[in-house]
């Protein structure tokens, strides 16, 4: 907490001799004692020109009662208030250890907290190589039935073409046989697929 004032020029010229103080008839102990902390050489590198509060409050009293024109703000002027160096102590190396200690422990207690209901078993059931292996699967017999289905179109496509020859003599009415075929067994395929894929989808 600050308790000094580092005086500035203007306090120290009206305390020096024949400054504006001097004809405000000061008290004797209250001069000696501005005179002398203005001049003090302070222990621990702390400046000069260190004036205690205690010392500007009865200043400002004694200014008051004589009803004086030299106001106090004026003769601070320059002057600043004086925050005296915080030494932080040396920390306790034994201390440091300790601290150092229990943030482990607690680092420890926490992940254990955290895995205590996670165990290998948990893993191979719902693990991400498990859930990997499902979408695998799910993929490869999605590309299956799409490569069935692809086959059987164009086999009775091909199948229907041929046979329309023996019906049909214009190459038109052959592709067209081959067309409307290839389009019901299309739609057959697609209805199985659909009842398939919902049958799995219940049993999810």
């Amino acid at each position: 907490m600050a308790s000094f004032l580092l005086a500035g020029e203007r306090l120290r010229r009206a305390v020096a001799a024949g400054g504006e103080l001097e004809r405000e008839q000061l008290p004797r102990k209250l001069r000696a004692e501005l005179e002398a902390a203005l001049e003090k050489k302070h222990k621990g590198g702390d400046p000069a020109r260190l004036v205690p509060f205690r010392l500007i409050r009865d200043l400002h009293q004694y200014l008051r009662e004589r009803d004086s024109t030299l106001y106090l703000h004026e003769l601070l002027e320059g002057s600043e208030i004086y925050l005296p160096e915080v030494v932080k102590p040396p920390r306790n190396p034994e201390l440091v250890a300790r601290l150092e200690k229990i943030k482990i422990q607690l680092a420890n207690e926490e992940y254990k907290q955290i895995t205590r209901n996670v165990t290998c078993q948990d893993l191979r059931r719902g693990g991400i190589l498990s859930d990997l292996g499902k979408e695998v699967r799910s993929v490869k017999a999605l590309v299956i039935t799409i490569f069935n289905f692809i086959v059987t179109v164009a086999a009775a496509f091909v199948c229907t073409y041929l046979g329309s020859q023996y019906v049909f003599t214009e190459m038109a009415s052959q592709v067209l046989a081959a067309l409307i075929v290839a389009s019901v067994v299309g739609l057959a395929e697609l209805y199985l697929m659909v009842r398939a894929m919902e049958g799995e989808l219940g049993e999810i």
